[in-house]
């Protein structure tokens, strides 16, 4: 018997354990110290009434058994795949309901989609990265190229012509950076994908985020992209799904890639490793895209948005770099006076009492840079800010 030594090349998920270690440390000597956490990427406000009012309904159908559901489609329920379509043609993009498949969330297809190709693809991903891309293609023991992220492309990488990769991964608006991609930009993605028969594997996690009605918010805005695209999005950050999981994936008809349409590859992953996700939790889903949930759920991402806009504009008072937090709900700034971005983490909590996401931890190219995230409560956002501001100016 052999295990996966895949597994043994994986760094130590150290990151936010160290973070953790360093607060307790700061609270054991600081037992009265007030202690702000901006580094977290997960939501404080609760689910959306609308949302809350289908979920208790959905739970009364199961205790009812004329109403009572049981094993359904591994693809996710008609009613909501239907209403992630009405979503998407609000967009002007035209889905077919099969083309749409219901998961617990973007972290697990962006992971399970590797099931379909195989294990000698090269993949091409961004520096600093969302970690999920590389460890699951370290697992799967691929080659992996990194493109260069960096305040030179406003920490929007671009193809590059002397680059062949299978699989790239995209992010757009992208965590950690906040960044986002615009058509123009998207679509030399797409030209290069197609040129190169490559797939790109789009994560759109916080596209609810993007106001600016000029940016795209899929990569099916963008002609060709369903020849070369899947496309993956969550309801965590947009509707507060985080401890509900919820989310899809689309996986166009017309992408296929040494004559197979991948549509049939993955729906066929899923019906043998994936039983679908709750018949209550789906009904809850099916009201963030329906009838008086879109307006809630907008009201929530406007709180986080202005939460963005108060670190921004604190940071520009400031003279502070940084991409995101316009489109997006995370800022990225560079380290003030050079520092590294553990320096800097021990600086702002030691002077501020303030946590955010030191960049190294996201990346060779993160080095030097540090996250905030806007998903906090308003008047810690703002104390926040008047202590960093009180710091640094």
């Amino acid at each position: 018997m052999r295990i996966n030594e895949n597994y043994l090349k994986l760094k130590d998920s150290y990151l936010f354990i160290t973070i953790d270690r360093k607060v307790g440390a700061y609270k054991a000597k600081n037992p009265k110290s007030e202690i702000i956490r901006l580094g977290i990427g997960d939501v404080t406000l609760p689910l959306a009434p609308a949302v809350t009012e289908a979920m208790r309904r959905a739970v009364a159908e199961m205790g009812n058994a004329s109403t009572f559901k049981g094993y359904r489609s591994d693809q996710g329920y008609e009613f909501l795949r239907r209403a992630i379509g009405g979503y998407y043609a609000g967009k002007g993009v035209s889905l077919r309901e099969d083309e749409v498949f219901v998961s617990d969330g973007a972290k697990s297809d962006l992971g399970n989609i590797l099931d379909i190709f195989s294990p000698d693809n090269t993949v091409l991903i961004p520096d600093p990265v969302y970690p999920v891309y590389v460890d699951t293609n370290i697992m799967a023991g691929r080659t992996i190229v990194y493109m260069d992220g960096n305040a030179g492309n406003g920490f929007l990488p671009l193809p590059g012509r002397n680059v062949r990769a299978d699989i790239i991964y995209l992010c757009s608006p992208n965590n950690p950076t906040g960044a986002v991609y615009s058509r123009e930009q998207l679509k030399m993605w797409v030209d290069y994908a197609l040129e190169n028969g490559a797939v790109i594997l789009f994560d759109g996690a916080y596209e609810a985020y993007i106001r600016d009605a000029a940016l795209p918010t899929s990569i099916y805005q963008i002609d060709g992209a369903c020849e070369c695209a899947v496309e993956f999005c969550s309801l965590s950050k947009t509707a507060g799904f985080t401890g509900t999981r919820c989310g899809y994936t689309v996986v166009p008809h017309a992408l296929a890639r040494a004559g197979t349409p991948l549509n049939g590859l993955w729906l066929r992953r899923q019906t043998t490793k994936f039983n679908g996700v709750p018949y209550i939790v789906q009904r809850g889903a099916e009201a963030v895209f329906t009838g008086g949930g879109p307006a809630q759920v907008r009201a929530d991402i406007d709180y986080y948005l202005e939460n963005a806009r108060l670190m921004a504009d604190t940071l520009t008072g400031l003279g502070v770099w940084f991409t995101g937090g316009r489109n997006a709900p995370y800022i990225w700034m560079r380290c003030p006076d050079g520092m590294s971005s553990w320096a800097f983490f021990d600086t702002l909590l030691e002077n501020a009492g303030v946590v955010g996401t030191p960049g190294a931890g996201f990346g060779a190219n993160g080095e030097g840079f540090f996250r905030l995230s806007a998903f906090g409560k308003r008047e810690d956002v703002a104390e926040a800010m008047e202590r960093i501001k009180a710091f640094m100016d």
